[in-house]
């Protein structure tokens, strides 16, 4: 059997945000909110869009600022526990895939404080198959995620990744207990993003929709997401990081392809690429974005080698059959070849010319 999963509510057009929060006292029927966000948010007053409309709804609100890229287990035990302090029934989370991973965690931490992070953290291939029965979220507070940038999709996946700041590893946690409950995806907060993030989250969301598009656990409900994904990130990425303050359609058919391509990914999982980013950017500090750029269409032609014998233990999925996934997203762009490996190659060509366009360097320091 196979599954799909997804927030129970996404909601989604340039200014929608102020209508959806209105469902927390008129349908929700909440009380206190928890807000988790960023210092730069914070600082730069773009929290309002949030605390006016719950101070208009009389809902008393308590906001955590203090979270860091790549969030530190530290800073999700200090703010679940000033959640246990102020008693949420809400918690909302502002910002990119560091505010809501570290909310994510919090989250956790605040239901179930005795929780072993470690179990969590443990590594498994199915999700719905893992020896520790992650605890049971949602009876303390209702989780809402608004994305700030396009890139992530965190606010539709079971994902998030914490960082132990006594090592510096990188833990992913992965369970469906984690996604969350609603996802405002809203592009008026998304119009200022500057052209490093624009670029660097873009091709994540580009990452996310390959990877899972040649998943061995993609399906026809996730392919649809992610060919679109892939779409519209051809078509509408290099607008919005040449003019993307005044894009507004572009800016929303990129938050529309990060959200889609989260979606495909929280059901057919991501792949190598995104495993090696991980380590990458914690070792040399780099963007997640960039350092799935780095790595993408090496790791393209690293899939394409010829499948290997079936295994025993994943009859529920198909073996790799890489090479004519990659060439069904190629031609969806618009690439065309007489082979299958001429439009692979021709693939590659126009994923390196759209990573120039948008300024992704071929070479780090």
């Amino acid at each position: 059997m196979l599954w799909f999963r997804t927030p129970q509510k996404v909601y989604f057009k340039k200014g929608c945000l102020p209508v959806a929060l209105r469902e927390i006292q008129d349908v929700l029927h909440r009380k206190r909110a928890f807000l988790v966000t960023d210092e730069f948010l914070f600082k730069s007053g773009k929290m309002s869009c949030i605390t006016e409309p719950l101070q208009q709804m009389g809902i008393p609100y308590q906001v955590f600022s203090d979270v860091q890229s790549d969030p530190t287990l530290a800073c999700a035990k200090e703010g679940a526990e000033l959640m246990r302090t102020f008693q949420p029934d809400v918690i909302i989370a502002l910002g990119g895939g560091s505010a809501m991973d570290a909310a994510k965690i919090m989250w956790v931490l605040y239901e179930h404080p005795d929780a072993d992070f470690a179990d969590m953290a443990m590594r498994f291939l199915d999700i719905r198959k893992r020896t520790y029965e992650f605890p049971e979220m949602g009876e303390k507070a209702y989780f809402i995620a608004v994305p700030t940038s396009s890139g992530t999709g965190s606010e539709v996946t079971p994902f998030a990744v914490i960082t132990d700041e006594s090592t510096g590893a990188k833990y992913p946690l992965a369970d469906y207990q984690l996604l969350p409950n609603m996802a405002i995806i809203d592009t008026d907060l998304m119009m200022s993003q500057p052209r490093g993030l624009t670029s660097a989250s873009g091709i994540d969301a580009m990452t996310h929709a390959l990877e899972a598009y040649a998943s061995v656990m993609a399906t026809d409900f996730t392919d649809g997401l992610a060919l679109k994904a892939l779409k519209n990130i051809f078509t509408y990425l290099p607008e919005c990081y040449e003019n993307g303050e005044h894009a507004p359609l572009a800016r929303e058919k990129m938050a529309n392809a990060s959200t889609m391509a989260g979606m495909a990914f929280a059901n057919a999982f991501l792949g190598v690429c995104h495993s090696m980013a991980h380590k990458l950017g914690a070792f040399h500090h780099l963007p997640h974005g960039v350092a799935n750029a780095i790595l993408i269409t090496d790791i393209m032609r690293y899939n394409i080698a010829e499948a290997p014998p079936e295994d025993g233990n994943l009859l529920a999925v198909s073996v790799p059959n890489a090479l004519p996934r990659y060439c069904e997203c190629a031609r969806f762009v618009g690439v065309t070849g007489d082979t299958d490996e001429e439009v692979f190659e021709n693939f590659i060509v126009k994923i390196e010319e759209l990573k120039a366009r948008v300024g992704i360097k071929k070479d780090h320091p």
